[in-house]
């Protein structure tokens, strides 16, 4: 280009601006060389296991540079080099890594390089596992929630001074690939076209697993199969080549709004973490090889062929071990967390916290409670733009399996209210980004009983986010379960799981029995800034099955709100009943407040029927107060008994109250099956009827 080979000005400053950064490339990186020379060398004192970057610098300190404080990010737990890129210091990551009280991520107690972060100056990074691949749904879920509020809702989303919009860079191991949540999220993101650049760092290690043994290809192979998902390789050892590509893939994203996948190739220079040591089982050759690609020599090399004197060089990593090993001081000194705190954050304040509006309006109507659902949604997403609702055949064809959505799509469009593919795995695990961006997702799995590929999420992801994170990443989620038997529903659509999902601490388990509740339960689970699980009777949604009319109610107006917590006496008994000890309680939901109903019905005075509306948080004082005032009680559910909430919940029942009690606390569920079976008499045997409650009852009350 330039015959004469004069050194132009213009020239002068490109080479300038290279050095400049290749120099700040090159401090990051002895810096985190530096913090994993440190770790090591005091072993005792970092006594919780971490993974370093060694190897990985250059593609994460790639990465970390280019991204700005309207961007979001998921890191993994090896990318402490992307953290120190994005502007986090030593000190901040030493903190975590020693678990102290002033680490900024998670007030000590979460693992080393497992940010959540929403220091303003920075890009904003929700809580995450260290499950390998099970962020790259709520990643995605994040660029879900952008690319909706980009296209609805933009006053709310943060842009860059020029109207740059933002991107999310997921990062993740080239092993965590293999993990299908991982397909369910690139198949959305390439459906939706969504923001997101998934970094893939691949090392060729799986702890002790080789690449050779795990896999038949690796992820930049493997994403030619997903249509529409751009592709790029670089070697992720090579600075400048890793920033290069990184520049590709985000100026893609951004202005094309759409996915792509980086595929790094990295060496893996430290251990997999401090607990498995690199010497158990990787050769001397393995080390070796991957000694040769350690990217700290190759920028030095060529930092000095660009002309910077090695001495420069030398000063900066003796300033930086100085540096490292002050700050390792401060941290290895900063105080312990507070015992105390330990129970601070499981949840965030609740919004709704007393019985609010009209539940019975004087000229009101009378609906079942699969209209009292529909009309609540309706409301929801008539008074917040924010909020969408998604789920297996929800959208406008349906409008769900039992007409709980219809018209829905109609009435608010197809970006809104719409259908996804089966992965109940994507629908539940990516409400934890859609709320970490601030939109307010509900969303729908079909049955009860296909809950299970979405319990890794719900688990894993969705309940520790607000304790994790010390308060910054409560998930606002409202996830609806239609749930429960009748009518020959077979094994696979008639299951009970409430005891499953209140084994899950950080969650909240609401079950409405009649159609107020429904309404009043689903705007207070819609405004609690916590995820909230929605377990809706199907054989209560029309009031189909007999005895259960009384399901059937006066609809509320649309400003009811019932907060959780709250349970109700649905049928007293009598004072004089309860004066002359001849009384009993039975504590129930769900189906079962209409065969206690019936039973009560049958002892006229003598039984009082507490509906608990909502399992966690459980009004244990209404609970505790109605046995301690009859001395006997039954817990009835639908549930298989066996280990179930119900006996639980009779036990802590014992223990409270024994002091009150006249007659064992008795339990009555479902038999112990496997599964629900087809044939009507093999379900109705199976199940709790009026009939074997009455039974229960007679003998409680003989006491």
């Amino acid at each position: 280009m330039f015959k004469d080979n004069t050194i132009t000005p213009t020239i002068k400053a490109g080479i300038a601006n290279k050095q400049g950064l290749w120099l700040k490339a090159f401090r990051l990186m002895c810096q985190a060389s530096q913090m994993a020379a440190t770790y090591e060398a005091n072993r005792s004192v970092c006594k919780y296991v971490h993974s370093t970057s060694r190897g990985h610098e250059a593609i994460q300190i790639a990465a970390g540079l280019q991204l700005h404080p309207w961007d979001y990010a998921s890191p993994y737990y090896r990318d402490d080099s992307m953290m120190l890129a994005m502007g986090f210091t030593p000190l901040e990551l030493m903190l975590q890594l020693l678990a102290k009280g002033d680490d900024p991520f998670s007030g000590g107690r979460s693992y080393y390089s497992h940010p959540a972060s929403r220091v303003p100056n920075r890009p904003l990074i929700p809580h995450q596992s260290s499950a390998t691949g099970m962020q790259v749904i709520p990643a995605t879920g994040m660029a879900q929630g952008i690319r909706y509020l980009e296209r609805n809702l933009s006053d709310s989303l943060p842009t860059g001074p020029h109207g740059e919009l933002p991107v999310v860079l997921c990062s993740l191991g080239d092993g965590s690939v293999t993990e299908g949540e991982v397909s369910e999220a690139w198949q959305s993101a390439i459906l939706w076209e969504l923001p997101v650049i998934y970094l893939v760092q691949d090392n060729e290690w799986g702890i002790s697993a080789s690449s050779a043994e795990t896999r038949v290809m690796d992820a930049y192979e493997y994403a030619a199969g997903f249509k529409g998902l751009k592709r790029i390789r670089v070697d992720g050892s090579d600075f400048e080549e890793s920033y290069h590509g990184m520049e590709a893939a985000i100026s893609y994203v951004r202005k094309e709004r759409k996915p792509v996948l980086v595929h790094a190739c990295v060496p893996l220079l430290g251990h997999h973490t401090s607990g498995v040591r690199k010497e158990w089982y990787r050769t001397d050759e393995d080390l070796s090889f991957h000694g040769e690609k350690d990217p700290l020599p190759k920028l030095k090399a060529l930092l000095i062929s660009s002309g910077i004197p090695e001495k420069d060089l030398l000063t900066i990593e003796r300033e930086t071990q100085e540096y490292i090993e002050a700050e390792f001081d401060k941290a290895r000194i900063a105080q312990d967390p507070d015992p105390r705190t330990v129970k601070d954050h499981v949840f965030a304040p609740a919004a709704v916290t007393s019985e609010k509006g009209n539940r019975t309006p004087a000229n009101g109507v009378k609906v079942m409670m699969v209209d009292a659902a529909l009309h609540a949604v309706e409301e929801i997403l008539r008074d917040y733009p924010e909020a969408i609702f998604f789920g297996q055949d929800v959208g406008r064809r349906l409008g769900g399996v039992f007409r709980e959505a219809a018209t829905l799509a109609e009435k608010f469009g197809d970006h809104r209210v719409y259908n996804t593919a089966i992965q109940e795995a994507y629908i539940v695990g990516a409400t934890a980004g859609l709320s970490a961006v601030g939109v307010k997702p509900i969303v729908e799995i079909q049955f009860a009983d296909y809950i299970y590929p979405g319990f890794n999420q719900l688990v894993t992801e969705i309940s520790k986010s607000c304790y994790l994170s010390y308060g910054k990443f409560p998930v606002q989620t409202l996830i609806r379960i239609p749930i429960g038997a009748y009518g020959g529903g077979g094994p696979y659509h008639s299951g009970s799981i409430e005891s499953t999902l209140l084994t899950i601490k950080g969650i909240k388990v609401v079950y409405p029995s009649n159609a107020a509740d429904m309404k009043g339960l689903m705007k207070a689970a819609f405004l609690d800034p916590n995820p909230v699980v929605m377990l809706e009777h199907k054989g209560l949604y029309w009031s189909k099955v007999p005895g259960t009319q009384a399901a059937i109610m006066v609809e509320p107006d649309a400003d009811y709100q019932l907060p959780m917590g709250k349970g109700r006496v649905v049928v007293p008994a009598h004072p004089k009943d309860v004066k002359k000890g001849d009384t009993c309680c039975i504590i129930t939901y769900g189906m079962g407040v209409y065969w206690a109903m019936a039973v009560a019905a049958a002892f006229p005075g003598q039984v009082e029927v507490i509906d608990l509306r909502t399992l966690f948080p459980l009004d244990e004082e209404l609970v505790y107060s109605s046995v301690s005032r009859h001395g006997k009680c039954l817990v009835l559910t639908e549930e298989q008994l066996n280990n179930s909430f119900a006996q639980a919940l009779a036990g802590r029942i014992q223990q409270h109250c024994f002091r009150s009690l006249d007659a064992p606390i008795f339990t009555i569920g479902a038999l112990d099956l496997p599964a629900v079976p087809i044939n009507l008499a093999l379900e109705n045997e199976m199940l709790p009827n009026p009939q074997k409650v009455k039974a229960a009852v007679k003998e409680l009350l003989a006491y």
